[in-house]
């Protein structure tokens, strides 16, 4: 018996008996005179001082909060027009009470949404720079759109619809991944991993946050788990790099440890029936527009100045560009300020049918990284936005939109998804990834069509290549080079189309718009505590951050719920709304959730069915045979262990 597997088997029985001593305290009685936990009031984590709470259950969440005190002296001044950012000024007037009419946005575009985007470009196309993907423990996300009405529907919620159409129209992928020019791979949907390359994900699960600061994934894993069907999984559904955060692998380990056996093929995912944009952004939109709140575009913020004394951190000023004349906008502690610092999509370099992308520029990291490194300058509570954004080589891809009509096209679409493109219904049931591509390149089609006003007969595909600056296999040049006309040639190479019918089908079949973003994954770059800014860091009198590298406890980002997560808990924070945050799914401390990802992780085997050495594995049949006739028995057999 190899001293690996005994050790892999002692690792599994010593997180389960971990569980079952955790279980015990939980149910141990109180010792006299032993002060009793306020669940409801705990103390927020890495956050200063006490500004709001996480609640538990569904108590809090059906309850409405009282009108704070003050709210209606107190202005709110949001930096950036994006996800977060709209999501801090629905809960600024739906929890806080505060009046639509003292809300200002300022947004250095003309239009809203951020990253989630989808338009309809008439010089170029339709552009979805990326899709988002959901789930149903989003607590924050799902109690704001549950406030926010339809566009479509009269007297429903944007949640509403949402839930309607993924329950008549549930996910699900018939092909995960290809290979040999469309041919169905992973069609066992099983993880392929070794015993040492499952005891490696299992080491970094348990490892604690501070001795991950500053690693790479490489620095944990090594070929076996890179080589196996669930890194693939991983890396294209998530975007990791081997070269990312080992830190932000392990907390998402950790946060969605309940869908590991869903990755192979997206049943626990929900999309929306549009694009994010006219889906989520909009009908946000509309809300607020009713409510009064004011939307300054084309404002280009620099700064936000900070008068720091004694501890308390006061924005002071905003300094900002407005129609090419610089302008200062003074605060009060009264103005409360939330500021979106950095943005992945920042810098995108757009080509269409007939033209690449033109090249980055690789010094300048444009005006909101600019802006938080102006903000960090004043305090190091505020972050380290160098770690982010000084390698761009390491944090882009490039993604692409195709749109076609053509049915030679469409009919190696249904060959490989086995669905219809123009039911209106799930098409690919989440990405397809051409594992043997050079530029990694992962396709989808969600629910058509994409956009409201889109053509019947017209497919909307989004793709993007994890190696941009790899050699395709068909056009045999980077993909950052590449023309949509190209790109499309790749990814119809790589669908099956016959070499000889690529190229025509390619200019006059499909039109390709590809978008190169040279900071997409930048929130996934090696970090310590203190590079992202807390959501209130310690003394702000009247500021907050939001967004993807704001810090906030045990979620994870480039999420929709991350975005919405820290917009609640600055918005809770500032206001001093008597209401508590949902508190992130606790999967990880579920011992149901935990056997069932054990088992699921390696392929269907129990990690008690390893042989141990015959003192140890005598040892284990006598303590089997005594849980078998328990609770703790059936429960090992329902999820597979025994």
């Amino acid at each position: 018996m190899k001293p690996e597997r005994a050790n892999m088997w002692m690792a599994g029985a010593m997180g389960m008996m971990a569980a079952g001593a955790g279980a015990a305290v939980m149910m141990a009685p109180k010792k006299r005179g032993q002060k009793k936990s306020t669940p409801q009031k705990q103390k927020t984590l890495s956050q200063g001082e006490q500004r709001f709470y996480y609640s538990k259950a569904n108590y809090e969440a059906f309850a409405r909060p009282k009108k704070p005190e003050g709210i209606d002296e107190r202005s709110a001044w949001l930096i950036g027009g994006g996800l977060a950012s709209l999501a801090a000024a629905c809960f600024l007037i739906r929890d806080a009470g505060m009046a639509g009419e003292r809300i200002h946005i300022l947004e250095a575009s003309d239009l809203t949404g951020g990253a989630c985007d989808g338009i309809m470009d008439p010089t170029r196309g339709y552009i979805m720079r990326g899709g988002r993907e959901m789930e149903d423990h989003f607590e924050c996300l799902w109690d704001l759109f549950r406030s926010i009405p339809s566009l479509d529907t009269p007297g429903a919620s944007v949640l509403d619809e949402f839930y309607w159409l993924n329950k008549e129209d549930p996910n699900y992928s018939l092909c995960r991944a290809t290979k040999n020019r469309g041919q169905a791979a992973c069609a066992d949907r099983r993880f392929g991993l070794s015993e040492k390359g499952s005891r490696q994900i299992m080491k970094l699960f348990f490892t604690r946050d501070e001795d991950l600061f500053d690693k790479t994934i490489e620095d944990v894993f090594d070929k076996e788990v890179f080589d196996s069907a669930f890194w693939l999984y991983w890396r294209t559904m998530f975007a990791f790099e081997n070269w990312h955060s080992a830190l932000e692998m392990k907390l998402y380990l950790r946060r969605f440890i309940h869908h590991i056996g869903g990755l192979p093929d997206f049943s626990a995912l929900k999309f929306t029936r549009y694009n994010q944009y006219e889906s989520l952004i909009l009908p946000m939109k509309r809300y607020l527009e009713d409510a009064g709140v004011e939307f300054r575009f084309g404002v280009t913020v620099t700064n936000v100045r900070f008068e720091i004394q004694n501890g308390k951190k006061t924005a002071r000023s905003i300094d900002c560009i407005i129609n090419g004349g610089r302008a200062e906008l003074p605060m009060t502690e009264k103005d409360l300020v939330f500021i979106t610092n950095g943005s992945c999509t920042e810098g995108t370099v757009y080509g269409d049918q007939d033209h690449a992308p033109k090249e980055m520029n690789q010094t300048k990291s444009g005006v909101c990284w600019n802006l938080w490194k102006n903000i960090a300058a004043q305090d190091p509570s505020f972050g380290r936005p160098e770690k982010f954004c000084s390698e761009p080589s390491k944090t882009c891809w490039e993604s692409a939109t195709i749109t076609t009509s053509d049915e030679r096209i469409l009919s190696y679409v249904k060959k490989i998804c086995k669905r219809d493109p123009h039911s209106g219904k799930v098409v690919t049931g989440g990405i397809v990834s051409c594992m043997d591509s050079g530029w990694l390149l992962s396709w989808t089609i969600n629910r058509q069509g994409q956009f409201k006003e889109q053509k019947k007969e017209e497919v909307c595909i989004w793709l993007y290549g994890l190696f941009p600056d790899a050699l395709g296999d068909f056009v045999r040049k980077p993909m950052r080079e590449c023309t949509g006309k190209e790109i499309t040639s790749e990814w119809l190479y790589h669908l099956g189309v016959p070499a000889e019918e690529i190229p025509w089908l390619a200019d006059h079949g499909a039109n390709c718009v590809p978008a190169m973003m040279p900071y997409i994954t930048a929130f996934f770059m090696p970090r310590r505590d203190g590079d992202r800014p807390d959501v209130i860091p310690d003394g702000s009198v009247n500021t907050a951050f939001l967004g993807q590298f704001a810090q906030t406890p045990r979620d994870t980002v480039f999420t929709t719920e991350y975005s919405v997560r820290t917009a609640m808990e600055a918005v809770y924070g500032l206001c001093s709304v008597d209401r508590g945050v949902p508190e992130v799914w606790g999967s990880v401390y579920d011992i149901r959730a935990l056997l069932e990802a054990s088992v699921k992780l390696m392929d269907g085997k129990s990690p008690l069915a390893q042989k141990l050495p015959m003192p140890f594995e005598m040892l284990k049949k006598l303590l089997l045979k005594k849980i078998e006739p328990t609770e703790l028995g059936v429960l090992l057999r329902e999820y597979g262990l025994m």
